[in-house]
């Protein structure tokens, strides 16, 4: 997949290291910056934290790359692709995207509190197959 076309859709410069943000995310799914600063360490030794943290930044404010907090766990960047919820395996620690019909969640949630919901985040914990 040619990475930097992508981060060029979404108004990104494509730099070296942008590029191998897309690429690592893509291969792992959701990670965090730790982990994902470690992967690019690999490839440019030099990299700081600080440069992480703002690409990452950047990246999410342009929609490209979203953020999913995880409770009482690091929050984990994903590349950014249609609504979703997330299972989490309280004992591995993974992660799996699922598809849920929230609609009536959301229905239920906007009569009883009056909002006007622009966005919806939902993370299930539990013990995953592999675990169980």
């Amino acid at each position: 997949m040619n990475y930097s076309l992508t981060l060029q859709k979404y108004n990104l410069k494509a730099t070296p290291q942008r590029v191998e943000i897309v690429n690592i995310l893509y291969k792992n799914g959701h990670l965090s910056i730790d982990d994902l600063y470690k992967s690019l360490l690999k490839k440019f030794p030099s990299l700081s934290l600080a440069t992480v943290y703002k690409n990452i930044k950047i990246m999410c404010d342009k929609l490209f790359l979203q953020e999913v907090k995880i409770p009482h766990k690091k929050n984990v960047y994903e590349v950014s692709k249609a609504e979703h919820s997330h299972l989490v395996c309280s004992k591995c620690s993974s992660i799996i995207d699922i598809q849920l019909d929230i609609s009536k969640i959301l229905e239920q949630a906007k009569s009883i509190s009056n909002y006007k919901l622009d966005e919806s985040s939902i993370v299930l914990s539990g013990i995953c197959p592999k675990c169980a």
